[in-house]
Formats: structure tokens, sequence, C-alpha cells
């Protein structure tokens, strides 16, 4: 293949079979070639054998003295397309000019090789084509109405001595250029053009052939993009020797010119305003020039938004052709004239304001009888205003019921006052607005607190939605027209500005209301002055010395200012010291009495003394406490806390405000002895599954007490952590009675506690595992009998902890595995010695029978 490669050059296969007086166009390119690349070209002539040069790329001198005046007059020249090819056009071609043609080109190869020229023969016949149009003249002028046919001919005839072909195509001329509209191709194939598909398809577009060489052209359904000339185009096509299709010439005439009268539909009114209850006159008005037998049918449309299409509109009223009106009660429709439709709606409503449009469509009869739809038109919509009659009357509201205090009723009543025009179609309802007072450079909020609807259903706003459903707030309507909001107990936030409005409703044809007015009252001021509530406890002891187990006694008096019939509830709180383990916080809740003197005991934890403390009303404004046989563990501050109450809403009390008295300090002076206590273990790190002892000693120093004078609760508690930042977990407690407490353990240890001797206490810890690791320590709460026999408890102590550690005894623990292990190690051992002298023994034994040999000196070979 690479030694056979070299330049091509091509023309087309011929012959080239054109007609006389026609423009030829012979194109001529080259093909692998070396050079530059744009290519130079030479055409040449030949009627017989000698060849004549007509014209060349590269040389101007090229061209032979027969074809120079051709040449210099453009009727023969060279159009370059490319770099490697040109084509010879020959305009107005002639008989002589029928021969062959030879397109060469000059060599820019390094070696020659390939083809450097090519000849095509071109074959000139005679026109033998004619187009006509109709006979009666050259073209013709049609009037039609929109919807009309027409069909137009045109004759095309061929005597052309070779076989070709026509291609008829009918063409419209819009604007300046002609488009297709149908075509008959040189392959006998109907070709519609763009745009005019779907009406090839459907049959509104044909074309037929009849006898000597006819072409019709019928169009059905004429609209206004119909009219403008119509022309026939022919063209005529042979076969060329490579079997495709070429165009040898084309001729045209113009048919005719159509003009299309389009019907139009108006509504003789523009926009409408009409009041209610008054009658609405509509004129459909259609426009054409059709003569002749037709029938009109029209429909009547609304719709609320011009912009609707016709399935969103809503259907008024139709009339078929036959002249006959589909039913309706208030709207009617008449035929005045051929081309006049009027339409009437009577007592129009408020809701009949919108877009109304009317849609024509014409009718024509056909040869059968049947009726065949032409065209159909839609007006454009006309807006329509209906002014609805607005009843006259005026608003009023006062307020009945002022509150003074919070907590007062307040009642407001909004009158309709001065009604005119308020026919039995008229409802009236009402909406309650507030408007909070603010300063004036704020800017001005309304709260919608209820409204009413058409059917007087209540609809609540945000604001008194909650108060509403619990009776706090009630709207009612007094009479006729008397609207009524009432607040039961009006409260602080209740304050500012309220006002109605009153709407007025319309009842329409359907029995529907629509709202047709509002007017707005004046709005009413709620307010009152509120001053600062004032409430000053003063707490008093009234034994000023006592001692231990006496009983404690303190009043609490109370007086306030500025409150509504107040009532009190007192609490009484005492501040221990900080070294009180019981309470950390420094303050203790010990008993309370509400407002409806109903007492209950908060903080007060003490079993055996749960009547020791009492809180009782001695007056409307003075409260007594009294603690029975005290403790020195009672000793601290002792306050009252009190807080004024006031009636609210619904029978319930609202808090005013609180007060705190001075307080009153129970201090007791200490004589007896001080006690110690701290936690000792001989061995506190053990192994697992050990005893591990921990003593709890109490030392005692100053005055000495006898054993059955004293008497200690004792806790134990245990942190499991190497510091203390976690909570401590109470293991177990021994009270003053002797009795043993342990909380539930989830571990296999067990816990045992017991006092050893008056101030020793030991805890024992039984097979001790890894979680009971940890600091322990002991609280220790002493109990001292008093002179007077009575039993005092003293503050807890706190022992410091110490940390106990549980190790594991890795001797122990693998011990009794070791064992196993190699017991049953020599278990298998010996049963597979056992299994395998069996197996050889007597499963696997093999009897050999040997040649018995004589003993010789010498051996044989085969033992050798």
């Amino acid at each position: 293949l690479a030694f056979c490669r070299g330049r091509v050059v091509r023309v087309p296969k011929g012959p080239l079979i054109r007609v006389v007086d026609t423009e030829v166009v012979i194109p001529c390119s080259v093909s692998d070639y070396d050079g530059p690349s744009e290519q130079n070209f030479d055409w040449e002539f030949s009627r017989e054998t000698d060849f004549m040069r007509i014209v060349s790329t590269w040389d101007s001198t090229f061209t032979s003295e027969e074809y120079q005046k051709r040449v210099g007059h453009g009727d023969i020249k060279l159009r370059r397309s490319s770099n490697d090819a040109v084509e010879l056009v020959i305009r107005n071609i002639q008989p002589t000019d029928q021969g062959r043609y030879k397109c060469s080109t000059p060599s820019t190869d390094a070696t020659v090789q390939g083809n450097y020229d090519a000849e095509v023969q071109v074959k000139v016949i005679s026109d033998g084509l004619s187009v006509s149009g109709s006979k009666a003249r050259s073209s013709m002028s049609l009037r039609l109405s929109e919807g009309d046919s027409f069909k137009l001919r045109c004759s095309a005839i061929t005597t052309s001595p070779e076989h070709t072909h026509l291609h008829v195509t009918w063409q419209i001329k819009s604007g300046s250029t002609w488009r297709d509209i149908l075509s008959l191709t040189h392959e006998g194939k109907f070709q519609p053009g763009p745009g005019y598909e779907e009406r090839y398809h459907n049959g509104d577009i044909r074309l037929d052939t009849g006898a000597n060489d006819t072409y019709r052209l019928s169009v059905s359904q004429a609209s206004s993009v119909d009219g403008g000339a119509y022309r026939c185009l022919v063209s005529e096509w042979v076969r060329g020797a490579d079997s495709s299709w070429q165009k040898i010439q084309e001729k045209s005439v113009e048919i005719a010119s159509v003009a299309i009268q389009r019907t139009d539909v108006v509504i003789s009114t523009s926009n409408v305003s009409v009041t209610e209850r008054d009658s609405l006159d509509l004129t459909c008005n259609i426009t054409t020039d059709r003569s002749g037998i037709f029938q009109v049918e029209v429909m009547w449309y609304f719709s609320v938004s011009p912009d609707d299409t016709l399935s969103d509109a809503q259907v008024l009223l139709s009339m078929d052709r036959d002249s006959v009106v589909s039913d309706s009660t208030l709207i009617s429709l008449s035929h005045v004239d051929r081309n006049c439709y009027h339409l009437l709606v009577r007592d129009v409503d408020v809701e009949d304001s919108g877009y109304y449009f009317c849609q024509a469509a014409v009718w024509v009869p056909l040869h059968n009888g049947s009726w065949h739809k032409v065209v159909e038109r839609t007006s454009a919509p006309v807006s329509v205003v209906v002014t609805a009659l607005e009843p006259d009357y005026e608003v009023f509201l006062n307020a009945s019921k002022t509150p003074k205090f919070s907590d007062d009723p307040t009642e407001l009543n909004c009158r309709i006052t001065n009604a005119q025009d308020t026919e039995a179609n008229i409802r009236f309802t009402v909406s309650w607005y507030y408007r909070q007072r603010l300063r004036s450079d704020d800017v001005v909020t309304e709260d919608l607190l209820a409204t009413m609807d058409a059917d007087w259903t209540l609809l609540l706003g945000d604001r008194s939605r909650e108060r509403t459903q619990n009776g706090e707030i009630i709207f009612s309507k007094k009479a006729v027209d008397t609207f009524s909001l009432r607040i039961q107990w009006t409260s602080e936030s209740d304050r500012g500005n309220y006002f109605c409005v009153i709407s007025a409703w319309s009842r329409h044809r359907n029995n529907s209301w629509v709202k047709s007015k509002d007017v707005t009252s004046a709005s009413v001021s709620i307010f009152w002055a509120i001053q600062d509530y004032t409430l000053t406890v003063e707490a008093v002891k009234l034994k000023p010395f006592f001692v231990a187990g006496h009983t404690f006694e303190m009043t609490c008096k109370v007086s306030s200012k500025n409150i509504k019939t107040p009532r009190y509830s007192v609490l009484i709180t005492a501040e221990k010291p900080l070294t009180d383990q019981s309470n950390p916080n420094g303050t203790t809740r010990i008993i309370s009495l509400n407002q409806d003197s109903v007492v209950r005991l908060e903080d007060w934890t003490d079993q055996t003394r749960v009547d020791g403390v009492v809180l009782e009303k001695v007056q409307e404004n003075e409260f007594r406490y009294r603690m029975y046989q005290t403790q020195i563990s009672d000793a601290g501050l002792y306050r009252c806390v009190v807080t004024a109450w006031s009636p609210g809403g619904g029978g319930m009390w609202r808090e005013a405000v609180n007060g705190l008295s001075n307080p009153i300090q129970i201090d007791f002076q200490m004589s007896g002895p001080v006690f110690n206590v701290s936690v000792h273990s001989d061995n506190p790190t053990i192994y697992q599954g050990e005893l591990a002892d921990l003593l709890c000693i109490v030392t005692m120093e100053g005055m000495a007490l006898e054993p059955d004078d004293m008497s200690f609760d004792v806790s134990w508690f245990a942190v499991r952590s190497f510091a203390l930042d976690r909570e401590p977990v109470l293991l177990a407690s021994l009270d003053r009675r002797g009795i043993v407490m342990q909380s539930r353990r989830n571990g296999s240890s067990d816990l045992s506690l017991e006092r050893i001797s008056p101030l020793e206490f030991r805890l024992r810890v039984h097979g001790c595992e890894d979680h009971d690791f940890g600091n322990h320590y002991c609280v220790v709460t002493p109990w001292v009998r008093s002179a007077t026999g009575v039993w005092q408890r003293e503050p807890d102590i706190k022992a410091k902890p110490i940390f106990l550690s549980v190790k594991m005894d890795v001797l122990n623990a693998f011990k009794y595995p070791l064992l196993i292990g190699i017991g049953l190690a020599t278990v298998i051992g010996l049963l597979s010695c056992l299994i395998g002298y069996c197996s050889s023994r007597w499963c696997c034994k093999k009897e050999v029978q040997e040649t018995r040999r004589e003993r010789r000196r010498l051996m044989s070979m085969e033992m050798d």
C-alpha cells in the first residue's frame, strides 16, 4: 500500500447531463500530494481529440484564444472551494460546450506518483420543461373568510430526451421570503414544509395530481397565516452515473394571491363598574365578512384572574348554533341580531366581580347536510367591579367597670349606634384588640384578643387564648347592638388601651356571607397606679436564756403595705455551723405553714423528735415557733421566711412579695467532754480472700463520763478511688441502740460491724475482693446524757480515712490450675501409651514364616 500511494485527482463520474442555458458547476479535487497545501488547477476541453485550454488558477496566459472572451466576461470562471479543490463554473451552457473536460494539477511532488489529471463527459440537452398556472390568467387573487377552503392548480411537463423526474413544491411568500408548504419529490414522496406537518397529517393541506400533468394544492380551514402569494416551484432531476440524483434545472410560476379576512369576537363594553343589586349588561359582537349560510355558537365565561385559561374559567351561559340557551335563573342570553349576543346578569353581587369574556364559533353547512366548525375565537376579558352597598353606622366603646387594684374586674361594652341601611341581609360581628402603652418613641403594637366570623364563631388570639379557656376572660353579646369584654381578675399586664372593630357582613345569593365594612372605635385606657409592695418581718426570742433539753420558742411578727387583703406563709430555717456534717450547705428548712394554715415538715429528719417542732398562727400577722427538748446539734441561727399572698383569679392566690426576718441564735456553752475519732488497721494491705480488720477508735478529752452516760452512732464509708474524688459509699452503720444496718453489696465479700469496747468499733471485711479497695473512714455521732436525764446529740465527727489495698496471691491463684493440668497431662500420656501397646500387640500383628536354614560355616550368596 505504501508503494501504491500517490497523487489522486478526482472529478464527478460522467456523463454529466445538463440543460442548455443553465449554469454548470464541475468540481475537481486533489489528494495525497506533497508540497504546499494550496494546489493549482488547469482546465481543458475537447470535442473530439484535441484539447483546448480553458482557464488556470496560476497562469493568466493559459486560456486559449477561443475562450478568452467568455473568460473575460465571467461566463467561464474558476471558484476555489478549498486549498485542494476548485469548481469550474460555466454560465448559460450551450450545445457547443458538450464534450470532455479535463482537470489537471501541476506536480509539486518529489517523485512522480499517481494521476495528475481526470476527465469528465458533459452532455447538453434541450430545455423541455414548461410550468404554467391557471389558463384564465397568469395570477389570480382570492379573498376568503377565515375557515374557508381553497384550491390552486399548477401544470408542469417535460419533453426532455433523457429520463428525468420532476420535483413539485408549493410555496407561500411571507414578507420577502418564500416558505415551503408541501412538496412531491422526484422520488415520489410527499414532504410537508416546516410548520405544516400537523396540518398535513390532519388532512387540511393536500397535494393531488390530475390529468394533463396538473398538481393541485388543497387548503382547508384557512387561517390568517394562509394569506399571501402562492407559487409553484418545479425542478427537473436526473440520475447520474454514480446513481445519485442531480438537479439539472428549476422553474417557478406565481399562481395566486390569497387574502384571509379574520373573524373577530369583541365585547362592546370596556371595563364596567356596577353597584350591588343592579343588573350587568354585556354585549358580544362578532365581526366577519362571511356571506351565505352560517350559524354562531356563543359561550360566556367568568374568571377571577385575567390570566386564567378556558379550562380554569367558569361557564356562565351558552347558546348553541340552533339558538338553544342553557338554563340559568339570574343570567339570560339573547340574540339581538346575526352578529350580536347580549348577556344580562340580574341582581349582581360582590362575588360577581371579576373578568368576563365570550367565545364564538362559526359553523357552516356541508354538502352532506352536516355542519362544520370553520373558526373559533375568544374575546379579550372585560373587568367588572361590583361595588358593595355599605351600611352606615358608628361604634362607641365605654368601660362599665374599671379596676383600681390588681385582680379587680374590668368590663368593656362595644355598642353600634346610628345604624342606617341595615337590612335583613346585614350581620354585625366584633373584634377586640389590645394596644400596650409605650413611650412616645416606641412603635405601638396591637394584639388581637378575639374575633368573630360571619356565623358568630369566636376565634381567640394568642394573648387571650389560655385565659379565656380558663374562664378568666369572657366575651359575650349582651344585645343585638352590644358586645362585651369582661376580665374577671385584671393583672398588671392587662394595663393598656383597648378598642373594638365592628364588621358588617352582607349575605350573597348563595347564602354565603362577605365582609363589606369595618368601623373602629376609639380606644379606652385601662390603667391604675401601682405602688411597690412592702413586707417587714421581725423575729423575737421569748426566753433569753435556756439550756440544752429545754424548749426554744420565738415569734414572727409581719407587717405589710400596698397589698390587698394579704395572707402569709411562713418557713422556719436554721443556719447550722459548717462543721455540721448533716447539712454541708449550712441552711436547713425545718417547718412551714402556708397561706391556708397547713403545716408541713420540710427537712426535719430526726425520727425521734417528729413532734419536737411546732409552728402555729397566733394572730393574722403573728406566728410562733417552738422546738422541744433542744439538742446541742440544734445550735445555729433561726429565721422566719415570710411570703405575702394576695387573692388571684379563679380563687387562686398570687405571690406578692417575700420577706426575711432578723436571725435568732441558739448557742450552748460547751462544758462537757471533747470527742476525737481515728481509724486504725494492723494490716491495711491484704490479699484476696483474706479478712480485713478496721477499727474506729473514739477518744475523749476534758471531763470524764461514765460509759452509761454516753453512746455513739457509728457509720462506715468507703471512697473507691486513690484520691477522694468520688462520692462516698455507705458500708454499714451501728446506732446507739446496737442495731446494725448494712447496704446492699454486689460482690461475694461480707461485712460485720461490732462494738468491742465502749470507745472502739470494729469493721470486718470477710473474703476481700479487688473492689473492696479504697479509702475507708467512719463518722461518729456522740450522744451524752445530761444531768436532767435527757440525751443530747453532739455534732458529727469524721475520722481521717485510711487506704485499704487488696492484692492478688499469684501462687494460690495458679496452684490448683497447675496441679489439674499436670494430672490431666499424665493421665492422657499413660492412656496414649496403653492404646499404642494394645494396637501393636493384637491389632497389627503379622505372621511371617521363614525357611529353616542349616548352620554352616560359610553363608550362602543370597544371605550375603
